[in-house]
């Protein structure tokens, strides 16, 4: 090959690497929109079912707090509730359980209850999902409210970064609530360690 065909073939591998990576970013562009889109659907769905709990009664976690958490179905998913944080302007259906399908459309509970003050919540790095997860702060208040309207207000009060595979790092710990989502390439994940903020 000589030296004007060899240029001729790496100038046109160039362009096929462009036009590639134009391709991936425009794709990964909309998949971010298609699931803030998703996201919002259900929270405006979970917004007209979720009661607020009677003030008077006791609520049914504190009586039995190993009750499993309710759940309303959408779309043939199960919700347990939202998750909240002002700071960043996050505000985010969580399913009841998780798969990676599952995690393209909102959050998901990884593990644990927030009856039980052990809940991990899961999800992609979407821009409009968990992806801001690392602008959090140490103080900043994280929100969960339950399908029954119940309110659980926590405070962030540590951030590790961990590799893919902690998983027993992951679920150690005495933490009331743990948000966790991917780094860019996924090799290690941005992890919020949360605790309840005592209503006295």
């Amino acid at each position: 090959m000589n030296k004007r065909t060899l240029s001729t073939f790496l100038v046109g591998c160039g362009i096929l690497l462009i036009l590639a990576s134009a391709a991936l970013v425009g794709y990964n562009i909309w998949d971010d929109i298609r699931a803030r889109n998703e996201a919002d659907s259900v929270l405006s769905q979970l917004g007209e079912l979720t009661l607020s709990p009677d003030a008077q009664a006791i609520p049914d976690y504190i009586l039995n707090p190993e009750m499993d958490m309710p759940t309303v179905e959408i779309d043939g998913y199960r919700y347990i509730g939202t998750v909240s944080a002002s700071s960043i302007g996050l505000e985010l259906p969580v399913m009841e359980t998780w798969d990676y399908t599952r995690m393209t459309i909102a959050p998901c509970r990884y593990s644990g209850s927030a009856y039980l003050n052990n809940m991990i919540i899961c999800g992609h790095n979407y821009v409009s999902h968990l992806g801001s997860l690392r602008n959090l702060k140490i103080g900043d208040t994280v929100t969960f409210t339950d399908v029954d309207g119940n309110v659980f207000n926590y405070e962030v009060v540590q951030k590790e970064t961990l590799s893919a595979t902690a998983v027993e790092e992951m679920q150690s710990g005495e933490w009331d609530l743990t948000l966790f989502t991917c780094t860019v390439g996924g090799q290690t994940r941005v992890t919020v360690r949360c605790m309840l903020k005592k209503n006295y």
